[in-house]
This record gives structure tokens, sequence and C-alpha cells, in this order.
């Protein structure tokens, strides 16, 4: 660039040297802004109704299926219009009695017996699914099992059942269906998960942690999926839920903080569903825990815990029969 004088050179320098025309300060200050209209954008849309997606051309595969939350969720996604519902789950009984309520409701149902577990099987019956029924848009992966014993009490083969039903088993079913979703650049991931993976209580270590992976696992997926448009993730983190799986556990309040239930669970993910939600505490009031544990000392919050009951909520625990 040539100037005529030293003047022209100063003006260029002072200009050159200014953050307003640095193109890295303007896009900093640019992502700034983008980040307070999210913020503001979130705000509004907590405060007023939110489009919700249309399920009439939508194939749900549930894992975890044939009972508790997940019996739940087939007949929600059922009543709220979607296409077909696809059961997947170890207990053909089980799996057989859902999806005959489904069908009686008007719905078109399908189940399969298969262990998520079993990487093998998965994908041998992500293949059958594909070719009896067609693609799955939405994917939820609910199959899950606590083995309600402390560390030392625990057997090792529970354990790693817990970890490979609770966390390697959205590996393998999300890895089997997720790439078409890609190519139809159309899906959806949803995953049940729970308040104690961001809270962890005695006696039930395996289930904790299993819940700690699998919450990672939804966090590190959902962000992988940003540039991917039409395919999203949703993360539903519920509090105690009364079903068979965790029967007999017991809180000192109960009145406060009294167990959901499994059909608001199931309500609550399809509505998150639709609107794109991608992280869900139930209740609410659940993100005031994960506030507490962010600045209060480890001995306050182990008080809290004693005094909750939350410290010896596990030592009635049965589980399934």
């Amino acid at each position: 660039m040539a100037f005529k004088n030293s003047h022209q050179i100063q003006v260029y320098q002072t200009l050159r040297g200014s953050p307003s025309c640095d193109p890295r300060w303007i896009g900093t200050v640019f992502r700034g802004k983008k980040i307070a209209y999210c913020v503001i954008k979130a705000g509004v849309c907590f405060l007023l109704p939110s489009k919700r997606k249309d399920l009439s051309g939508e194939v749900v595969l549930i894992t975890g299926g044939g009972r508790g939350i997940g019996r739940h969720l087939a007949k929600e996604f059922a009543k709220q219009g979607a296409k077909k519902v696809i059961l997947w789950g170890r207990t053909e009984k089980c799996l057989k009695e859902t999806c005959e309520e489904v069908t009686l409701g008007g719905s078109e149902c399908h189940y399969f017996v298969c262990d998520v577990a079993n990487r093998e099987e998965v994908y041998r019956q992500a293949m059958v699914v594909r070719e009896k029924v067609g693609d799955i848009t939405i994917l939820v992966n609910n199959a899950a099992v606590v083995h309600g014993k402390s560390l030392i009490d625990s057997d090792d083969d529970a354990l790693l059942k817990s970890q490979h039903i609770n966390t390697l088993g959205q590996f393998w079913t999300t890895k089997a269906f997720l790439p078409r979703m890609l190519e139809l650049r159309r899906g959806h991931v949803v995953c049940i998960n729970s308040i104690l993976s961001l809270s962890s209580i005695p006696g039930a270590i395996d289930y904790c942690t299993s819940k700690a992976s699998s919450l990672a696992f939804m966090e590190s997926l959902t962000l992988g999926l940003l540039d991917c448009p039409g395919v999203a993730c949703t993360t539903v983190l519920p509090f105690h839920t009364n079903t068979e799986m965790f029967q007999g556990m017991r809180v000192r309040f109960p009145q406060l903080f009294p167990p959901l239930k499994p059909e608001m669970v199931a309500q609550r993910t399809v509505d998150a569903m639709r609107t794109n939600t991608a992280f869900v505490y139930l209740p609410w009031t659940m993100r005031m825990l994960v506030l507490l544990k962010s600045f209060m000392p480890q001995h306050a919050l182990e008080e809290i815990y004693k005094f909750s009951g939350t410290y010896s909520c596990m030592n009635t625990f049965k589980g399934r029969t």
C-alpha cells in the first residue's frame, strides 16, 4: 500500500494496532454476542411455549422397553403420534405385555429380545429391525440395572453387568443407529440417565459410576453433533423414580422429596425430545443440588446427606424381585 505522507502512515499504523481492526478481537466480540443471545433465547423459551416436533413420521426404538419407565415411554410416544414403536429388552414376557398395550391403543408396535450388553447381538438385531421395520429415527437408551450393594459386598460379575448395560450398551446401540440418522439428516438420541450421575450415594456404587460414565458419553455426543443438521440429543436426569428397579429405597422426608412417577418422567422426556432440549433435570430443583456441590465444603455436604437420609437410603433396598 502506498502512502503520500507521514500522517497517512501514522493513521494506518494506529488503526492497524487498534483492537477494533483485529479480526481475532472482532470474532471474540461476535462470539460473546452470540452467547448472550443464546442465554436470552433460553430464558424466553423457558417462559413461552416452544414449538414441538411432529412425531407422525417417527420410528422410535426404546431399550429396556418392557417395564418401568421404558413401558411408559412406549405408551407416551405412541400417544403423541409416533408412527412405529420398537421395544428391546431381555425379558420377552414384559416386552410382549407392553407391545400389546401399545397396540391396543391403536399404534404399530414391535418387540425384539436383545441384551444391549452384548455388542454382537445389538448389531445383529439392529440389522433385523432395519429389514423388518425400517430406519430408526429416535433412539431411546433406557435400559439399566442396579446391583444395590457396597463395593466390598458386590459380586464382580454383577459390577461388570452394570457397566456393560448402563454404559457400554449405549455405545453399541448408538453406533448401530446413528450413522443412518446422519445419512438421513434426521434423528434423535435420547438417554434416560439419573441425578445420581452428579450426586452419588452409598450402596449403589455400580449404578452411580455407570450413570456418570453415561452422562459423559451424552455430553460428548451432544457437542459432537452440533454441526450435524437434523440430528440432536436429549439427556434426562430424574430423581428417584417409583419403579421396581429401586424398590425398597427410602429417603428421610418423602413428603418433601417424593419419588417421581414413571409416567411423568416419560411425559417430560417425550416433551423434551420434541422441543429439542439437550438436558432435563427432574424435578427442576435438582439443579440446586448441582449448584450446592459447586461451592459447599465436603463436610457440609456430608451433613446434608446424613440429615436428608441420602446417606442411608439404600439400606432398605430390595430391587426387582
